[in-house]
């Protein structure tokens, strides 16, 4: 990873993978601290874990596996579920002592789902702060506006750091970076100009950015551009174009060569293209580059 100043919380803890999915199918705990270690090993600052469905279930075997990762490896973890039950499991079976005095991570908090701020009562947190809905009206709203984005992370922060204690280092603000090969409504640009308004924003000094990057590659063809596949050169697209806005943090899988692309780069190029066309137009062009290959 050659992105200096970029955090990484590993997201391979996660049934969404296939290959985890197995190892907690099959309670491989060694299996599972060694996909702990070997992303720590790759660069992950903290480690995003779930065990899927069998969380709300299964308090004794979620309390194992967070267990068995803090005996492998000791960087924080990032919680990710969110019912407010399932993380009262997860924040009483984690022990600062084992990483380092530092705390854990709940994702995520929403304007849509309040309670979770309760937590705060069982021991201190970091929070990822979703700010890709609002409440309106009693209602739950997508935010389709980089302004609307701003504005719920700024009302969310406000509340989480006047009433709660914490402090804007403690906040990670997501912007929920969308999938690029079905965004047809302008999302990923959306995503980009709400990451400028954030950083730009002085009542928001000092706030992380943070958004899932594998997503952005989801379902391109798998094929491969200078030896690279094409996911996750286009990961690095985003990064190129995200990173000097304010985006310090990703959600993703920490051997991906996390990489900033010179401006002549064929993926980086398309990928500026599509983020300012909408429908079938970004289609259209998306799939240019790929054509060529066939």
């Amino acid at each position: 990873m050659t992105i200096p100043n970029l955090t990484i919380i590993g997201d391979r803890l996660n049934p969404g993978f296939k290959a985890t999915r197995t190892l907690i199918e099959e309670e491989d705990i060694k299996g599972i601290q060694d996909l702990a270690k070997r992303q720590v090993d790759e660069g992950a600052a903290i480690l995003d874990v779930t065990i899927g469905s069998r969380g709300y279930k299964d308090a004794k075997f979620l309390t194992e596996v967070i267990q068995a990762i803090q005996a492998a490896v000791n960087v924080p973890l990032c919680f990710d579920y969110p019912k407010l039950e399932v993380q009262e499991v997860c924040l009483k079976a984690y022990d600062r002592d084992k990483a380092g005095g530092r705390v854990p991570l709940i994702n995520s908090i929403a304007e849509t789902r309040w309670e979770m701020v309760d937590l705060f009562k069982i021991c201190p947190c970091k929070v990822i702060l979703m700010a890709a809905e609002r409440m309106e009206d009693g209602a739950g709203v997508p935010n389709k506006k980089s302004t609307d984005v701003l504005l719920t992370a700024k009302r969310s922060s406000g509340i989480l750091l006047r009433e709660h204690g914490l402090k804007p280092e403690d906040i990670y603000i997501d912007v929920t970076v969308s999938t690029l090969i079905s965004d047809t409504e302008g999302m990923v640009r959306m995503a980009l100009d709400a990451i400028k308004l954030i950083g730009d924003d002085a009542d928001l000094k000092g706030v992380h950015i943070v958004g899932g990057l594998t997503n952005i590659g989801n379902m391109l063809p798998p094929i491969e551009f200078d030896g690279m596949r094409l996911r996750h050169v286009m990961e690095s697209a985003f990064l190129t174009v995200a990173v000097p806005l304010g985006f310090d943090t990703i959600m993703g899988t920490p051997w991906n060569n996390f990489q900033i692309l010179p401006e002549d780069n064929e993926v980086l190029q398309t990928f500026r293209a599509v983020v300012d066309l909408k429908g079938l137009d970004a289609m259209r062009r998306l799939r240019q580059l790929w054509a060529k290959k066939n």
